[in-house]
């Protein structure tokens, strides 16, 4: 649709544009506490994630969980939460943002043999539906409202 971005912008979506990875993964560029990083747009993870090896680089403050995390080839994964963090997708701001910390190296490791650069973490359906999203695959970005 031609005049989606139009419709959209009146009604005060902010527009974020994403890429189509090797593997079919759509990779958004994203800012967590003011620091960049790359992730993979995921609409079946029900939380956005990090890895743990990027707990330091985007300066989370971890606490513990009993949650136990699975996905894609995982699971039982032990796991743990940051906080109120701030997030930025393109002009799209979330200052209460939560995370899921937890092993990521089954994720990079699939990447990686896809000959597919590593991610930091995954944005999932919490985002998606705190924006009310809305995926463009045709013009590759992704709408959320503010």
């Amino acid at each position: 649709m031609k005049n989606l971005d139009k419709i959209l912008k009146k009604v005060s979506y902010k527009k974020i544009p994403f890429k189509i990875m090797k593997t079919q993964h759509l990779l958004i560029k994203a800012k967590i506490n003011g620091i960049k990083g790359n992730f993979i747009l995921d609409t079946g993870a029900s939380n956005s994630c990090i890895g743990f090896e990027s707990v330091s680089t985007f300066q989370l403050q971890p606490k513990s969980s009993e949650t136990k995390a699975s996905g894609a080839g995982a699971t039982g994964m032990e796991t743990q939460l940051a906080l109120k963090n701030k997030l930025q997708l393109g002009t799209w701001k979330d200052n209460h943002f939560n995370l899921v910390i937890f092993d990521l190296s089954h994720v990079n490791t699939a990447l990686l043999a896809h000959k597919a650069k590593p991610v930091h973490g995954i944005i999932g359906a919490d985002i998606l539906m705190k924006g009310k999203g809305i995926i463009d695959y045709f013009n590759n970005c992704l709408y959320l409202l503010k």
